[in-house]
């Protein structure tokens, strides 16, 4: 976020019978309509316009700093912005921010989230975040993280953690530049600054990420470290999104998964809408000369329900996946979370629920050695 951002808002806002054909033709058309899909992709062009995803996550339209018009479309897991006219100085802030939170933004709360909550309680807050890029266009594809000293759920909070994934053209990020620093397991250019209503640090890959599973914990920790928060303040909301200076139709986040824990590690906030977990995996292969399936049954062996599953696993070295079905796995390779889609977002107690993907791989064939889910370490069966 380059400037204030706006408190978003909600929305402003027969002819007789002509006889027993027509009667008819009404009763075929009823029934060609009631087989269509039950749901679709949501767009919104209202500028502080939202929508709600997955039960549990806001996608916000946002456009702030332009009066040109800005489309996004809301899908199962993410959002696609759909038109993003006009343009805005490479030098100044940029023309929205376009994004999917879990928590508060200025007064608007995702339905069951656990923020705000104070930072020394967490233990982690696992996320992952898949991106799609455009050419033709001027943005960064940014990821938000807010702190605040008091549980705030309104307005401007005090400071702003942004991690640039991707950069293209000629914009950089508020401040200056401080370093280099290595979080997550990553190196980052560090900037430091502020935009006259909070203090902002950026980390900006310096090439781009395009999927990631990351703790968010791990950005808050080297912020605390730097003297811009502290560990008694409270962490209010996380967003991934684009801020577009130019263009930027057909920007895309195809998925984004957010929880947190607090405690000890592995444990979950009673407000997190996960809830503590307990589990078992199997792992079922259908191997060929560079390719394999596999199918991925999750049971939760626990007492309470498990909403917004989140499944963690490793693939070993050389291992890629192509196609996915019934979950959507990010990145393709690595490090890979697993998220439920609408359908099957919940796993009830004792209940079970499958997945599966297609990839390739190099060299011999090994399957994964160990699966978490939403943080806690599963069974292999």
């Amino acid at each position: 976020m380059r400037t204030l951002r706006p408190q978003a808002r909600a929305p402003r806002g027969l002819l007789a019978a002509l006889g027993a054909v027509l009667a008819a033709f009404a009763l075929v058309s009823s029934l060609v309509t009631a087989a269509a899909p039950a749901q679709a992709d949501t767009t919104i062009c209202e500028p502080f316009g939202t929508t709600t995803i997955q039960g549990r996550y806001v996608v916000q339209n946002n456009r702030w700093g332009s009066t040109a018009t800005q489309c996004v479309t809301a899908t199962d897991t993410g959002f696609r912005v759909t038109q993003a006219d006009g343009s805005a100085p490479t030098n100044g802030a940029p023309k929205s921010y376009p994004s999917v939170f879990n928590g508060c933004h200025y007064t608007n709360c995702s339905p069951g989230t656990a923020l705000p909550v104070r930072l020394d309680t967490v233990s982690a807050a696992p996320s992952s975040i898949s991106y799609g890029f455009v050419d033709g266009a001027v943005y960064n594809a940014s990821y938000d993280i807010w702190l605040d000293p008091t549980a705030r759920t309104d307005g401007v909070n005090q400071t702003e953690i942004m991690i640039w994934f991707n950069r293209v053209g000629p914009i950089q990020p508020i401040g200056s530049p401080v370093g280099t620093a290595s979080v997550g397991g990553r190196t980052w250019e560090v900037w430091s600054g502020g935009n006259g209503s909070n203090d902002v640090l950026s980390f900006v890959a310096p090439s781009a990420i395009s999927g990631w599973s990351f703790d968010v914990m791990d950005f808050v920790r080297a912020t605390v470290a730097r003297g811009l928060a502290e560990n008694d303040w409270y962490l209010t909301s996380v967003q991934a999104g684009f801020e577009p200076w130019q263009n930027g139709a057909g920007l895309a986040v195809n998925s984004f998964s957010s929880t947190v824990e607090t405690g000890t590690p592995g444990g979950t906030d009673p407000g997190d809408p996960g809830g503590p977990s307990a589990c078992a995996v199997s792992y079922g292969t259908n191997v060929w000369q560079d390719g394999f399936t596999a199918d991925v049954t999750v049971t939760n062996t626990g007492t309470a329900p498990v909403d917004g599953w989140q499944l963690a696993f490793t693939l070993p070295s050389g291992q890629r996946i192509t196609n996915a079905w019934n979950a959507s796995l990010t990145p393709s390779s690595g490090s890979v979370t697993a998220t439920g889609a609408s359908h099957n977002a919940r796993i009830a107690p004792g209940g079970s629920l499958s997945f599966g993907f297609q990839g390739t791989y190099g060299g011999a064939f090994a399957e994964p050695t160990g699966f978490r889910l939403n943080g806690t370490a599963c069974t292999t069966v």
